[in-house]
């Protein structure tokens, strides 16, 4: 679940103001709680914005907890599951920190009592709709105390942003301090020592900018999408938009085999093919569950498609049946991958990618004096073609499926290395992106389509007795190929866009 809460800093003086204002008031009795954190002995876990804890108290079920970083500042993903024992970290939670530990064995790291009373801040109709919560914090090192701390902790319930917000006033007019978010478990561990530099943190702005800094920075974040969502990859978690994690575990693995394919002239190439190599397995494993999920959301979206003559709903059941089998084994394939000794050692070269790339010498030029040169590579074998596959705006209603998706992952790449380059070349670069990224969605409807058409028939033909379920196939197969069609007829409008000056004069 989302936890989102903000902290504020108080003296042994603060006095807990009337919260009154925000909402009906009640204090719960104070309670001792008693936690202690693990983490690796390179403390990676905190410096990727993780925590796994083990608490008990006397009014509170032991339970192990961790907590992931979001996009957002104050708001962390909390799963929770009842203790075993200290020590014991139950498998699920431990399987959720496998790219932050990479291996590393856990050990405790810190040691806290928090002495805490909470108020429920509620409406009128008793809807919980925050918890203030005043923390008395000691940091134990063995028998001793290393730190005290007061913290203000604000967690948020049914309540709205704008309540957190009055609630914050109440606090900064009683003497409370506002700050940088810092978790309790941070603050512990870097009373014993401080903390090593975040792991895959955006570096400081260059007032010169290389071209390996834009290299190295298109690195980091594929890697940062890699690893943001590989614990809900294994969760099964769909994101509030309707994506997937996994999906987005591939845009990443394949973001980065393009990128450093894009910038191998920057690179060292020995490095980038074996990292190429490991990261083409990986999307291989990514793949296939990938696939499927398309597949299955495209067959009820392509039965519904004309609400006057639905498809039959049985035959239907029956082909996503059957794709749910196949899921299945690509899950548990995916899996395996995921728990298998080679991914933690790619999750370490791709740590040490971002930390230590291998650059080559041209990656010490100007920035600007030299990714021009490199974008314009894919973008031509998008635009002239060549190796057997066409330009993009020689694409014609009656060339094969084949030849429009090559045109499509040329396209893919070329916007890749376009937006790479947008934060030197400006807002140019970024209108090329944007072009490219819609001729692409085209491009990419089409491919769906034609994928999903051939899976309609194979279904059909896979139950050759099974009449009802051979018309059901054959009528989505009309529809997909209907949809193949349309992609056709809408490409030379996306690509003329794509074509236009304001887009491409940076190229030239």
């Amino acid at each position: 679940m989302l936890e989102e809460e903000r902290k504020y800093l108080a003296d042994d003086g603060f006095t807990m103001p009337d919260l009154g204002a925000a909402g009906w008031v009640s204090a719960r009795e104070p309670e001792t709680l008693r936690a202690t954190y693990y983490d690796t002995p390179e403390r990676l876990l905190a410096r990727h914005g993780v925590s796994l804890r083990y608490r008990k108290s006397d009014a509170v079920p032991k339970e192990w907890t961790v907590k992931l970083p979001s996009s957002r500042a104050g708001v962390r993903h909390e799963y929770s599951q009842p203790s075993r024992g200290s020590g014991v970290v139950p498998t699920q939670l431990l399987d959720l920190v496998t790219a932050y530990r990479r291996g590393r064995k856990l050990a405790p790291a810190a040691i806290l009592r928090t002495v805490r009373t909470v108020y429920e801040v509620a409406d009128a109709d008793g809807r919980l709709l925050a918890e203030v919560a005043d923390d008395e914090v000691s940091v134990y090192w063995g028998r001793d105390v290393a730190l005290r701390f007061r913290e203000i902790e604000v967690e948020r319930a049914e309540g709205s942003r704008d309540l957190l917000d009055r609630i914050e006033e109440l606090l900064l007019d009683a003497g409370a301090r506002a700050g940088e978010f810092v978790p309790k478990h941070v603050r512990a561990m870097e009373a014993y020592a401080p903390l090593d530099e975040p792991v895959l943190a955006a570096p400081a702005r260059k007032r010169t900018v290389y071209a390996g800094d834009v290299v190295a920075e298109a690195i980091r974040r594929d890697v940062t999408r890699i690893f943001k969502h590989d614990p809900f990859a294994r969760l099964r978690e769909t994101m509030p938009n309707g994506d997937t994690p996994v999906h987005q575990m591939r845009v990443g693995t394949r973001r980065l085999r393009s990128d450093l394919q894009t910038f191998q002239a920057l690179l060292d190439p020995h490095w980038t093919a074996g990292l190429r190599e490991e990261l083409a397995w990986l999307a291989g494993a990514l793949g296939g569950a990938r696939d499927l999920e398309v597949l299955r959301e495209r067959l009820h979206d392509t039965a519904a498609a004309d609400p006057l003559v639905p498809a039959d709903p049985r035959s239907v059941a029956r082909i996503d049946a059957a794709l749910a089998a196949r899921q299945d084994v690509a899950l548990r394939e995916l899996d395996e991958a995921l728990h298998s000794r080679r991914y933690v050692k790619l999750l370490d070269a791709l740590v040490g990618a971002v930390e230590e790339p291998r650059l080559a010498p041209p990656a010490w030029e100007r920035a600007e004096d030299v990714l021009p040169g490199i974008v314009q590579r894919p973008w031509r074998r998008l635009v002239e073609g060549g190796g057997g596959v066409v330009g993009a705006g020689e694409l014609t209603p009656d060339l094969p499926d084949d030849d429009w998706h090559e045109v499509r992952k040329r396209a893919k790449r070329a916007r890749y290395a376009a937006d790479a380059v947008s934060a030197v070349v400006g807002p140019e670069a970024r209108l090329l992106a944007k072009a490219i990224g819609r001729a692409q969605g085209v491009l990419g409807e089409h491919q769906d389509a034609a994928i999903a058409a051939d899976a309609w028939l194979a279904a059909a033909a896979a139950e050759p007795r099974d009449h009802e379920l051979a018309v059901t196939a054959g009528r989505l197969f009309e529809r997909e190929r209907a949809a193949v069609t349309q992609a056709r007829a809408d490409f030379p409008a996306v690509w003329a866009a794509v074509m236009e000056d304001k887009n491409i004069a940076w190229l030239k």
